[in-house]
């Protein structure tokens, strides 16, 4: 019995040595890379390791495979000569006269197989998944003395597995890419732990969309612009300027098609308060405008204004046409969603749990986020409510004019002039069974 004690003294160093290799696996795996970066920033010297380690993962599994596959070897020799002969000897008190050997082999395997499999497998590995930056800095520098050991054997290991792997076609280094379904995934988990505010959530989608979302889905349209022309009299442009709140005024040759410029409503107050005669054929009044193409998408539009220190722009269709402006404020508006206050502008209003009231200019981009709904069909094709329904309906809609899509039913409201200027969406309690499904005028 007391010859025994040296192997069971081994068996545990071995269990503790399996155990430093499989928590080494996992946490240098599975910890994040986006930590371990800040860590390095930070001046830990163990993060940097780390990360350099990842880089060359054939090294690092080579001497873990190593490690691994020696003391599983080792330890079911150790297990055999550490419980077996006390076994041997118990059973044969119990039953004398027998060959227990064999028995008394298979408990001492099933002993041994138990205590590698809870303490050098299960265990250390739970712990790791748990907190794997931590775990990953404390053994990455014995893992390095490991490597440095057995460094002839870990090459040639190395070479082998980086030929099968190029023989398969598949890459020999991880591509670690972060993409940003990566961050808004991250981010959805922050909100989810309570780390991060639905609002601030909120904000950062927006913020990604504006990668996608174009210039026509934030600008003020054609229709909306109130401009000024070059022979325009005093008496109208008083007349705009106490009736329209805008801070901004196209200057037109003739048409809104032919822009000269803008002028500042400060400058034209400041005229009308120093009784000054107002003409907009003074340069000084009139500012050059920034034109854009309709065809950009917010975070160009945005780019564009810090590139040219600007913060207000027309946009141009492929035929030259005026179809909108826009300032960086739409832009923010955009990025801020339901944080700014829009009142009596509000183009989306909620009347009760399964209704809403909509403007026909308002982006389906906006609506989806309010109805919840993944997407819209073919919504690269439209940009506006009034878009949608023109595109399912494929006609110039009239009103009482419905669609029936994913449970909801969008009936036109107010029609002037061909423009669909409201739309009412109910929610239907029950689902019908055909999800897109227009629905002829009533008589």
């Amino acid at each position: 019995m007391i010859s025994s004690l040296p192997q069971v003294v081994g068996l545990f160093c071995l269990v503790l040595l399996s155990a430093f290799f499989s928590s080494a696996e996992i946490s240098l795996s599975a910890a994040s890379k986006t930590r371990l970066m800040a860590l390095s920033e930070d001046g830990d010297r163990r993060a940097a390791m780390v990360l350099e380690m990842r880089e060359h993962p054939g090294q690092f599994f080579s001497a873990l495979q190593i490690g691994l596959n020696a003391t599983a070897l080792l330890g079911g020799i150790v297990g055999d000569a550490a419980f077996s002969p006390f076994f041997q000897w118990l059973l044969a008190e119990i039953l004398p006269g027998q060959d227990w050997g064999r028995i008394s082999f298979v408990i001492s395997f099933l002993i041994a197989t138990t205590l590698f499999v809870i303490f050098a497998d299960l265990l250390p590995k739970r712990l790791a998944i748990a907190r794997p930056e931590a775990v990953a800095m404390f053994v990455v520098r014995p893992m390095h003395c490991i490597i440095t050991l057995f460094k002839p054997c870990v090459f040639i290991l190395e070479r082998l597995s980086d030929a099968c792997i190029r023989s398969l076609g598949v890459p020999t280094k991880r591509q670690e890419a972060i993409t940003s379904e990566d961050i808004l995934a991250s981010i959805g988990a922050g909100t989810a732990a309570g780390v991060i505010a639905p609002q601030e959530e909120a904000v950062i989608q927006n913020v990604f969309e504006m990668e996608s979302r174009l210039v026509p889905s934030a600008m003020t349209a054609r229709e909306s612009i109130v401009y000024f022309t070059l022979d325009e009299t005093e008496a109208s442009i008083r007349a705009k300027i106490g009736t329209v709140p805008y801070n901004r005024f196209l200057v037109c040759d003739k048409d809104l098609d032919h822009v000269i410029g803008f002028v500042d409503s400060k400058h034209l107050l400041r005229c009308v308060l120093e009784e000054k005669p107002i003409t907009f054929k003074d340069p000084e009044l009139v500012q050059s405008v920034q034109f854009i193409p309709d065809s950009l998408t917010l975070s160009e539009v945005l780019n564009t204004f810090q590139r040219t220190h600007s913060d207000f722009a027309v946009i141009l269709n492929e035929y030259a046409l005026v179809v909108g402006i826009i300032t960086i404020n739409d832009v923010m508006s955009t990025v801020m969603g339901d944080l700014v206050t829009i009142d009596e502008d509000m183009q989306i209003i909620q009347r009760d749990d399964n209704t809403w009231l909509v403007d026909g200019a308002t982006p389906v981009d906006d609506l989806e986020h309010a109805l919840e709904i993944d997407e819209l069909p073919e919504d690269s094709a439209y940009e506006t409510v009034a878009g949608f329904m023109m595109y399912m309906l494929r006609k110039i809609p009239k009103r009482t004019d419905k669609v029936v899509y994913a449970d909801y039913t969008f009936e036109v409201m107010d029609v002037d002039n061909n423009k669909i200027d409201q739309v009412l969406i109910t929610r239907n309690i029950k689902k019908p069974d055909d999800p897109v499904k227009p629905v002829p005028p009533e008589a």
